[in-house]
């Protein structure tokens, strides 16, 4: 079964909610929506405090090429337009809307009617993406019309649909397989028409073997013009990397440093390419998202469809709230999410999940000294020195640490797992691959 060549481990995948169908959390009093919620320039605010808003109405512009536009998620009124901190101390800019009613703009359609045929041409479909905000929904938040412009020297010729969801306990993709499998292959030759490409490869991990069947029992009728294919996939984390993806699939290596178009592959999330489908058939932008609550002590692990800037707090109540004994909240999956010390943050793109851990599992062994064992070199996907890169971003050593290649780090986690002196590496890396990216980018001129 394909998988990928370098590292790798094997965490249980608790995917305890993998069988319960999506429900819907009901809309909020109030949204606080982020006007930051990809990769590269926040959007720009484009209403004022006192205007009223719909239901999808553009609220935040996109703020250069690298960058999203931003929707209402609710009807009502922009109450506030100010920063705000998150569960991590960070500040952003966001709206905040007081909800009044559940107004939609005219020309989204709401129905579960199925709109097979795209008429529009390339850069319509594009143009159509830009302006409804997609983005990369496995967690990365890069704008998809970026990559569906690559640049002129990549030839693509395959389009590869990331539905691995590799990360323990999250099963929202697994659900939006078997709940919207049709809208997903519409999606799929959506993006290829945008690309100019018949191949399609959608990859799977093969712990959902439900929805593989499910997919492949659909193939007859969307591949009559698209070379569209579905490849299940070993068990293996991080069987979703993108570089992992591509080299599974294709064979192809993402050199060091280099784009992963560059091997003529276009990833797309299979969230976001249900969101394109939604976009360009059904002219809606992403104003809700599809997320899991799990954990092995959570009264109802669940998986729900949540309007952008709805306090997370309301979806755990939902599961059931915080159990008791609870010693950690992550925010995504717990090999690459982030720690949360409330659920006060909103939901946003960039939120695939809510883990909630109990105390045993969430303490961390005392850190010992490095053994030399090698296993976070044997556990890289990169063929990076864990163990190096550590104590080289301990002591700042930040030319050394390019000279190691610290930029290739996918932030994985697999070091850190696999570590059995307790060393957080995968914190003292990001910490070091940071500083390094940032003189990078210094170096660069600007336009």
């Amino acid at each position: 079964m394909k998988t990928f060549r370098l590292g790798g481990v094997h965490p249980n995948d608790n995917k305890l909610s993998a069988a319960v169908p999506f429900k819907k959390v009901p809309v909020p009093a109030e949204v606080t929506i982020p006007l930051d919620q990809h990769i590269g320039a926040p959007a720009t605010a484009c209403v004022a405090v006192g205007d009223k808003v719909k239901v999808g109405q553009t609220i935040g512009q996109p703020g250069g090429f690298v960058s999203a536009a931003v929707h209402s998620s609710v009807s009502g009124t922009v109450k506030k337009i100010e920063k705000v901190r998150d569960a991590w101390g960070t500040y952003h800019n966001c709206i905040i809307i007081k909800t009044e009613g559940d107004e939609w703009l005219e020309d989204i359609d709401t129905t579960d009617a199925l709109i097979t045929e795209c008429k529009l041409e390339p850069k319509q479909i594009i143009d159509k993406i830009t302006a409804s905000g997609i983005v990369g929904l496995g967690g990365a938040c890069f704008p998809t019309q970026v990559k569906l412009m690559p640049p002129k020297d990549c030839k693509i010729d395959t389009l590869i649909v990331n539905a691995v969801e590799c990360e323990p306990y999250l099963t929202h993709n697994h659900r939006l397989m078997l709940e919207k499998a049709d809208e997903v292959f519409i999606g799929v030759q959506i993006l290829l028409k945008a690309l100019g490409i018949r191949k399609a490869i959608i990859g799977v991990e093969n712990n959902k073997k439900d929805a593989i069947e499910h997919l492949k029992s659909l193939l007859p009728k969307y591949s009559k013009d698209y070379d569209i294919t579905v490849a299940p996939l070993k068990l293996k984390y991080p069987q979703g990397g993108e570089k992992q993806l591509i080299q599974a699939l294709t064979g192809r290596i993402v050199r060091s440093g280099a784009l992963p178009a560059s091997t003529g592959a276009v990833v797309q999330n299979v969230a976001t390419v249900f969101a394109v489908y939604e976009a360009v058939q059904k002219n809606k932008p992403i104003v809700e998202m599809a997320m899991t609550v799990s954990g092995k002590d959570v009264k109802e692990p669940g998986n729900f469809i949540v309007r952008i800037g709805t306090p997370l707090t309301d979806v755990v109540n939902m599961a059931g709230g915080i159990p008791e004994g609870t010693g950690k909240l992550i925010c995504g999956g717990p090999m690459m999410g982030r720690t949360m010390i409330n659920t006060d943050t909103p939901a946003n793109k960039r939120t695939s999940g809510v883990v909630m851990l109990p105390d045993d599992e969430a303490k961390r062994g005392v850190e010992r000294n490095c053994i030399r064992c090698g296993k976070c070199i044997d556990a890289c996907p990169m063929g990076l020195e864990p163990y190096l890169l550590a104590t080289m971003s301990a002591k700042n050593m930040n030319d050394e640490l390019e000279q190691h290649y610290i930029y290739d780090c996918i932030e994985c986690g697999c070091c850190t797992f696999t570590c059995p002196s307790n060393r957080p590496l995968l914190d003292y890396i990001r910490q070091g691959k940071a500083a390094v990216m940032g003189i990078m980018r210094s170096r660069t001129p600007k336009k």
